[in-house]
């Protein structure tokens, strides 16, 4: 069942309105990652001397940190792009399973979208929750050595399921509502979410991971509670 929800995402990507989701995420992390250069690169030269001399007679210019700072921007966005785009789609959540239920569920009654400063809020959240899971599981990823790729599925697909089921439950439920139906099926959250973490350590491909990820677990969150 958790790969007939998966399926019915994956199928419904060239929707317009997952389309317009994606652009605009794909976009706004671009903008993002490319103003946190600038802003690195304005820090080196407003805090650092135009050149300095190492031992042996190196000497170091600003420019050169500049271009070491950009190489390593392009580097870390294939790790920040996933969660970076998480919160814009989070933000558009409403957008992706509005369209999952005008073309699955269309006999639900019309809800009221999620304000958008509370969307924001809860994708800012989201955000920091992963960014700290994983700054505290490099300790793990460390000695899992060949097994690095499973502990981070196994993080991540925690972080996925229980976040994305419970923002897809609580538009139609309530948030508390919402946590009880994710605490009674957390096994199978966990596995669907593992499920979209797979994909999310390939770059690029990880873009279009939170999209899937709000369309699965609107499935998820229908065929959970019409048991």
């Amino acid at each position: 069942m958790i790969f007939s929800d998966f399926l019915k995402a994956l199928t419904q990507l060239t929707d317009p309105r997952f389309q317009r989701v994606l652009w605009k995420a794909i976009g706004l992390t671009l903008v993002l990652l490319y103003a946190s250069f600038v802003a690195v690169s304005l820090a080196l030269g407003w805090l650092l001397p135009d050149s300095w001399t190492l031992p042996f007679g190196w000497e170091i210019s600003t420019t050169f940190l500049s271009i070491g700072a950009f190489i390593g921007m392009i580097a870390l966005s294939f790790f920040l792009m996933f969660p970076v785009a998480s919160v814009f789609v989070g933000i558009y959540l409403d957008d992706v399973a509005g369209a999952v239920e005008d073309l699955h569920y269309p006999n639900l009654p019309q809800i009221d979208k999620m304000p958008f400063m509370d969307a924001l809020a809860d994708s800012l959240r989201f955000l920091a929750l992963v960014v700290i899971a994983n700054l505290l599981a490099l300790i793990v990823y460390m000695f899992a050595t060949v097994f690095a790729p499973f502990v981070f599925w196994a993080v991540n697909g925690w972080l996925l399921g229980r976040e994305y089921f419970q923002l897809a439950a609580a538009r139609r439920i309530g948030i508390v509502a919402a946590r009880d139906l994710a605490s009674a099926h957390r096994g199978e959250i966990w596995f669907a979410g593992v499920l979209m973490a797979v994909p999310m350590s390939v770059p690029l491909v990880n873009l279009i991971v939170p999209i899937l990820g709000a369309a699965t677990f609107t499935h998820m969150f229908h065929r959970l509670a019409a048991r």
